[in-house]
């Protein structure tokens, strides 16, 4: 017969390779050959691939003509002529199309490649998302990525959150909403000044990046700001001294919120070990397009491409108008609508976002070097 000492042998040995078993398992991604396995996108209208088309009470959407002339799916909820600039960053990263978590068929293993939370007309604030009718600001994209899309995750790969999320990109691009649609639009009879209000959204970011890195992200893209002072839409209601001028009391706060967002991501990767920032200065990028167009291949930096639905005509000045015209020189113009830009300028800030060693375009560093670090 077996003695006590041996049976007590032998479960400790079961136990351990129980233990073991537990503790080494791996995540079982399909491409073992990437470093990166997907993006997980979070922020608005310049970075939503379509989430608003299945959101009814939502204002703020483009999943109609002229949107998507160019792309190869045509109207899918983009706000601009082809690619956005998560499409064309995805490319470089040698991924496929980010799902949008709305669709329906966004689950099982239609997610290993990433999820785009994002929502036109969406914040950083809560409240800035009301004009647009019903969109998903920020914390409800978050509590999503939570609740739904990383139990269907750990459920595809077999292993937890917080081992297969540093496998992922989090690209964040949003605040633009929060001065157009909130601080500006209640000028001058807003509750806070300019610091005050700046200090809210970069205290609101803190705490939802937080968060991400706390489900256990820890490669982070962040992009700035636009300079929204250049914008057709910005540009047609302020005064201005030319009509080549950008309406600079927009962009001084664009770019001073700017350069809080930049510290504060400093911050942030000292204070959150392991994690680690890229942040795209957007605004640098595209007021060097305008200044310099002929270097881009660009002719016109100041009209929309398409015709907007003006607010005499029930529109917003700022989204195409349904089955409008739109220019034939897309790839010539900056602006595809009165607010969001062409393919054109997408390529050139995925590009710069990928490979730039400029550091008034991408600080620390860029995304192709986060990703082989």
């Amino acid at each position: 017969m077996m003695s006590q000492k041996a049976k007590t042998l032998i479960i400790q040995s079961l136990f351990l390779s129980s233990f073991l078993c537990v503790c080494n398992c791996q995540c079982k991604f399909n491409d073992q050959s990437t470093k990166i396995k997907g993006m997980f996108i979070f922020g608005s209208s310049l970075v939503d691939n379509g989430n608003n088309n299945f959101i009814e009470k939502c204002k703020a959407k483009a999943n109609y003509l002229p949107y998507g002339v160019d792309y190869v799916k045509g109207p899918t909820g983009r706000f601009t002529n082809g690619k956005n600039v998560i499409d064309l960053l995805g490319e470089l990263v040698k991924l496929g199309p980010i799902p949008t978590f709305k669709d329906p068929t966004t689950k099982g293993n239609v997610i290993l490649q990433g999820v785009d939370f994002a929502s036109g007309g969406s914040g950083i604030l809560d409240e800035t998302g009301l004009v647009s009718g019903e969109v998903m600001g920020m914390n409800e994209q978050i509590r999503n990525l939570e609740s739904v899309t990383i139990p269907d995750l750990e459920k595809q790969l077999g292993c937890k959150s917080n081992e297969a999320l540093s496998n992922y990109l989090f690209v964040v691009g949003t605040g633009g909403n929060d001065f157009s649609l909130n601080y500006f639009l209640k000028f001058p009879f807003n509750n806070s000044t300019l610091p005050g209000f700046i200090s809210k959204l970069i205290t609101g970011l803190s705490q939802q990046l937080q968060k991400l890195y706390d489900l256990g992200g820890r490669k982070f893209v962040v992009m700035s700001l636009y300079p929204n002072g250049c914008s057709p839409t910005v540009r047609a209601r302020l005064p201005i001294p030319t009509p080549f001028d950008c309406v600079q009391t927009v962009n001084l706060a664009l770019g001073l919120y700017n350069t809080n967002l930049r510290s504060l991501l400093d911050y942030m990767m000292q204070k959150m070990p392991d994690s680690k920032f890229v942040y795209v200065d957007v605004f640098n990028i595209i007021r060097n397009i305008i200044t310099s167009p002929s270097q881009f291949g660009i002719d016109n930096v100041r009209d929309p491409c398409c015709e907007i639905l003006t607010i005499k005509e029930g529109g917003n000045s700022t989204l195409c108008k349904n089955g409008g015209q739109a220019c034939s020189n897309r790839n010539k113009f900056v602006w595809f609508d009165g607010l969001h830009p062409t393919e054109a300028v997408n390529i050139v800030l995925a590009n710069k976002a990928f490979n730039s060693e400029i550091d008034s375009e991408v600080h620390p560093t860029n995304v192709k070097k986060l990703i082989e670090g």
